[in-house]
């Protein structure tokens, strides 16, 4: 049993993502801003924490990681103003990271996206860009943290039923169910192979548990 910390507890993978994790034993904190949210976050079986980690400091964030064995980021800004996805998808995200080494937390996901680098490639006009930025530089720090750290780079989400089968070597991104990103989260939680390493992936033919495994 693992006690793990899920920072953007309401969002669809995250909702998908607590019900796996308590079912196999692990006990769930679900992290979110919206009090509105606890009985949804409830109902997965996780322990819904209302806090707003867009505004909270190493510190605060350090007391509430405390005692965990791992931390999922599954937030983000969601869009909207470039400043409020550089608060979210990068600041809020790199105090995470600082607060879990303070807390002695070393298992840390980060859930990404297919393109996420610091070359991206995303025009500075573009509406996608402080996105592209803010998961860049979070990525970057999380490599450079010295925690047990995975990078998750899904393609582009989908409602499909889960498959359970994903692809890690494409090149070009196409598309997986979130359903099937809540499986790759919790399959690489119990596999410490996939410390260390950045996995990027889509639908595909290959078992998860087989194709995380280093």
């Amino acid at each position: 049993m693992s006690r793990i910390v899920i920072i953007g507890g309401h969002g669809k993978v995250a909702l998908l993502l607590a019900p796996l994790l308590t079912a196999r034993g692990d006990e769930v904190t679900s992290v979110i801003r919206n009090p509105d949210h606890v009985a949804d976050v409830a109902a997965t079986g996780a322990s819904p924490l209302v806090a707003d980690v867009e505004h909270l400091e190493a510190a605060a964030l350090g007391g509430i990681f405390a005692g965990h064995d791992a931390i999922v980021w599954s937030a983000g800004a969601g869009g909207g103003s470039p400043d409020r996805t550089y608060a979210v998808d990068r600041d809020a995200a790199i105090e995470a990271i600082r607060a879990a080494g303070a807390a002695g937390v070393v298992r840390f996901v980060m859930v990404s996206y297919f393109g996420a680098r610091p070359d991206h490639g995303v025009a500075p006009d573009s509406s996608f860009y402080a996105y592209a930025e803010a998961k860049a530089a979070a990525d970057e720090h999380l490599r450079a943290s010295g925690l047990d750290w995975t990078v998750l780079g899904p393609s582009a989400l989908t409602s499909d039923p889960p498959t359970g089968r994903i692809d890690v070597d494409a090149e070009e991104a196409s598309s997986v169910s979130r359903a099937d990103v809540a499986s790759v989260i919790a399959a690489t939680l119990a596999d410490p192979t996939t410390a260390h390493r950045t996995i990027r992936f889509n639908s595909g033919e290959v078992p998860i548990s087989e194709a995380l495994h280093a």
